[in-house]
């Protein structure tokens, strides 16, 4: 099992990619905390744009796992809306669990991973964090967000053994994407991105880092 003995935080794992990458990541050996705003069953109830609730997470994982050997930013929302009728509070609830999340999420265990100096982190971006879309500005912001931050911080902690890199799915088929992209015809499931992920949780060398890898179906 190539992720045997490795242990795992998953944000958003409660439904779509996140529960697809919490899945395989145990049936390939690794014990996973995961996490959703929602409750579900074994998963922590947290909004990870939320940093009394990313405490809590990281708290409840520390307990049952340790410092995590990996690390899946992949909690996020939509909304689909053109820029004049956006409102305030869309624009942070997306901003806040794609982009915030993941750098809360982030923060709460690097301290432990770069003391350890090994570790993997996994930002689930977008194929919108490479392009733009009509209708999705908050969402292509964010998602571009992600896709900075991964690149940034790849070289903060490139001297402490540490990979960061994003993952830009395309169409998945998703109660995300019928939201933010309605009559879409998704060309890949969320089992497809979840490889992509063990791939860079396991096979991919360490100085693979900084990349952000299109899954586009």
């Amino acid at each position: 099992m190539r992720l045997s003995g490795k242990t795992a935080v998953v944000t958003g794992a409660s439904r779509g990619i996140g529960r697809a990458i919490v899945a395989l990541f145990e049936r390939e050996g690794a014990r996973v905390v995961g996490c959703a705003r929602r409750a579900a069953p074994g998963v922590e109830v947290c909004d990870v744009g939320k940093a009394a609730d990313v405490a809590r997470l990281a708290a409840a994982a520390a307990e049952r796992i340790g410092v995590p050997d990996i690390v899946v930013n992949n909690a996020g929302t939509v909304v689909r809306s053109r820029l004049d009728d956006l409102s305030e509070a869309d624009w942070d609830a997306v901003m806040g669990s794609n982009l915030k999340g993941t750098y809360l999420v982030t923060q709460a265990f690097l301290a432990g991973m770069r003391a350890r100096r090994s570790g993997r982190i996994i930002n689930i971006a977008s194929i919108s964090g490479r392009l733009g879309t009509s209708g999705l500005v908050v969402y292509c912001a964010a998602k571009h967000g992600v896709v900075g931050f991964t690149r940034a911080l790849a070289e903060e902690v490139r001297a402490d053994g540490l990979a960061v890199n994003a993952i830009c799915p395309g169409s998945v088929d998703t109660e995300m994407l019928r939201v933010g992209m309605p009559g879409a015809k998704p060309a890949m499931t969320p089992d497809d991105v979840a490889q992509a992920a063990l791939f860079l949780a396991s096979d991919a060398p360490v100085a693979m880092t900084g990349s952000c890898v299109d899954v586009f179906g």
